[in-house]
């Protein structure tokens, strides 16, 4: 029996995840909601730390970086008055780094992260932070469908334990793996942080 191939290997697209000096990276959810907060993901702490890696090796790098916020209701998840909703320390943007809220998983939807992307003028986005299979998968879904290339930071990411609606329970680790293959399957080039290259 042969060994699975995704569908950008059959296709013969190129595999080699986007250089940070010719993309923008988008940091998604990277808030204390998931560190400390209601929402605290297993591994979050070494995805963090993969996380601040990667923002330190593309602000070397001089790469464009768009920090995306979950803006929830007043009092409640991701209140951004609140700590939860707060960026986490360790990532938290540098001066003149952009940070956009939204209201929905997909970070294009609502939001001016597309016209952001457009003014900035990069087609390669490198995209880490939170959760893994829903703002993660849900943003680079849609940032194919509007003409990026496409690369996630696996190590930089994370989610939670999920009821299986078959019976018991998802554990964090297999879905956050499942998320990722099922991206790396046709939306996205799937890297860990030190296999991007810098140029």
């Amino acid at each position: 029996m042969s060994s699975p191939k995704t569908l950008l290997e059959m296709a013969g697209a190129d595999l080699r995840p986007a250089s940070l000096a010719q993309s923008t990276v988008v940091v998604i959810d990277a808030q204390n909601e998931y560190l400390d907060g209601k929402l605290a993901l297993p591994g979050v702490k070494t995805a963090v730390g993969a996380l601040a890696r990667l923002l330190t090796r593309a602000r070397e790098a001089g790469a464009p970086i768009v920090h995306v916020a979950h803006k929830g209701r007043p009092g409640g998840l991701f209140d951004r008055e609140g700590h939860g909703g707060a960026i986490i320390e360790a990532v938290r943007p540098a001066a003149g780094e952009r940070v956009i809220e939204k209201p929905l998983p997909n970070a294009f939807a609502q939001t001016s992260l597309d016209a952001e992307l457009k003014a900035i003028g990069r087609t390669s986005l490198v995209i880490a932070g939170f959760m893994t299979h829903m703002c993660v998968s849900s943003t680079a879904r849609a940032a194919l469908d509007l003409g990026y290339r496409v690369s996630v930071a696996g190590d930089a990411t994370a989610t939670r334990d999920l009821p299986d609606p078959l019976g018991g329970v998802v554990q964090a680790e297999a879905l956050h793996r499942a998320a990722l293959a099922a991206l790396g399957d046709r939306f996205a080039v799937i890297a860990a942080v030190d296999q991007i290259p810098s140029t």
